[in-house]
């Protein structure tokens, strides 16, 4: 058997705030958005273009205070060929990445944080 793997959720405290994060940072696109007003909450899912996988962001309407992340979650990952154009980019859009860095020597990741404080590895494609 096959287990592809389909989402990762997140719960975000401004929906369109997040959305505009994902697409102006990374071009994702919105696939599709569902609104549940008898449950309270919308569910909006991105992907990048050409990707199957998505990123479902979940808005609660009656969350009033912002989601303890906690310990446990580490960060999702994306890939792009050209780091240093990535992240000066990102600089210059005001995204505030980290440094560049590298396990062996050679930078080949940065990090972005999301409006919840979520962190985004942007990693050198090869």
């Amino acid at each position: 058997m096959n287990y592809p793997m389909i989402h990762a959720c997140i719960r975000v405290m401004n929906l369109e705030k997040s959305e505009a994060f994902y697409q102006e940072a990374l071009g994702f696109e919105i696939a599709r958005k569902k609104d549940f007003p008898n449950g309270c909450f919308t569910l909006s899912y991105l992907r990048a273009p050409g990707s199957e996988f998505e990123l479902e962001l979940t808005y609660n309407y009656d969350q009033a205070e912002p989601y303890v992340i906690g310990n446990g979650f580490s960060h999702i990952a994306v890939g792009v060929e050209n780091l240093e154009e990535s992240h000066q980019r990102h600089v210059e859009a005001g995204f505030e990445p980290t440094d560049m860095k590298g396990l062996s020597g050679t930078a080949s990741f940065y990090f972005l944080t999301d409006p919840d404080g979520y962190r985004v590895e942007v990693v050198r494609r090869s």
